[in-house]
C-alpha cells in the first residue's frame, strides 16, 4: 500500500514539473497554471502526511505474539483464586461455624501430620487414629469455641485502637487459652482411654510448660489478630497462626503416660 503511495506522489510531481515548463512558453496560460500547481501543491502535501500518518501507525502498532495468551492464562487463574476467597468468604457469612469448625480441622490434620514427620522414625507409620482426634476437636471444639470468643470480644470490646487490643489480649491469655487449654489435654486423654487420675497427672506435668509457651507465642499473633482484621476473619487468621502452635501441642497432648501411672 506505502509503495503505491509513493508512485502515485511521483506521478504527480512529474505533471506539476510539465505543468510548470508550460505555463512559462509564451502561449501558456497563467492563471491557469498557477492554479493547477496550487492544487497538485496541496494534493502532494495531503498524501504525504497520510503516508507518514500510515507508518507512524505500523511502527506503534505491537505485533502479536505470546503475551496474549500469558494475560487471559494469567487473569484465568488470579480470577479463579479470587472465585475461591469470594467463596470462602461467602460461607463464612453464611454458615460461620460450619465453615471455621472445617477450616480449623483441616489445619489440626496438617499440624499433627507435620508433628508427627518430625517425631517419627523412617521406618515408623502414620498414627491416623491421633490424627483423626485431632480433627475431630478441631471441628466440634477449637473451631466453634472461636467463633463464638471472638464475636463476644467484639460486642465486649468492639475498638480496634491500641489499649483495646491490648485488653483484648489480656483476656485470651487469662480466660480463654487457659480454659482450651485443659479441655484439650482432658478430652485427648479421655479419647485415649485414660481416667481421671491419668488426665490430673497429665495436667499436673503438662499444663504448666504448655502455658509458658502459650504466653511467649501467642500475644503477637493475637495482637495483629484484633489489630487489623475484622471480627469475622478473626478465627481464620487465628488457625492460621495456630499451625506452628498446634504441631506443638499435638506433640505435648501425644506423650506417654508421666512415670507415676504408667505402671
Amino acid at each position: 500500500m506505502s509503495r503505491a503511495l509513493f508512485r502515485k506522489v511521483a506521478t504527480d510531481a512529474a505533471q506539476l514539473t510539465r505543468r510548470n515548463a508550460a505555463a512559462e512558453e509564451p502561449f501558456g496560460k497563467t492563471g491557469v497554471a498557477n492554479s493547477d500547481v496550487r492544487r497538485l501543491q496541496s494534493k502532494f502535501y495531503f498524501r504525504s502526511h497520510q503516508l507518514l500518518g500510515r507508518a507512524k501507525e505500523t511502527k506503534l502498532s505491537p505485533p502479536p505474539s505470546s503475551s496474549g495468551f500469558c494475560s487471559s492464562s494469567s487473569s484465568s487463574s488470579s480470577s479463579a483464586s479470587v472465585g475461591f476467597v469470594g467463596w470462602y468468604l461467602g460461607m463464612v457469612k453464611s454458615r460461620p461455624v460450619f465453615t471455621k469448625g472445617v477450616t480449623s480441622s483441616l489445619i489440626y490434620i496438617a499440624a499433627d501430620l507435620s508433628s508427627q514427620t518430625i517425631a517419627k522414625n523412617s521406618w515408623e507409620s502414620y498414627d491416623l487414629v491421633r490424627t483423626a482426634r485431632m480433627a475431630g476437636y478441631g471441628l466440634v471444639v477449637l473451631g466453634p469455641t472461636l467463633h463464638y470468643w471472638f464475636n463476644f470480644m467484639s460486642r465486649l470490646l468492639p475498638k480496634q485502637d491500641l489499649i483495646t487490643t491490648f485488653k483484648k489480649m489480656a483476656m485470651g491469655q487469662i480466660i480463654y487459652g487457659p480454659i482450651m487449654m485443659v479441655i484439650f489435654f482432658s478430652l485427648n486423654a479421655f479419647l485415649q482411654g485414660e481416667g481421671a487420675s491419668d488426665i490430673l497427672a497429665r495436667l499436673k506435668r503438662d499444663f504448666l510448660p504448655a502455658m509458658l509457651n502459650c504466653v511467649m507465642y501467642w500475644p503477637i499473633c493475637d495482637f495483629i489478630t484484633f489489630k487489623f482484621f475484622p471480627v469475622h476473619l478473626q478465627p481464620l487468621v487465628s488457625n492460621s497462626f495456630s499451625y506452628l502452635w498446634t504441631i506443638y501441642m499435638t506433640y505435648m497432648g501425644n506423650r506417654e503416660k508421666p512415670d507415676s501411672i504408667s505402671s
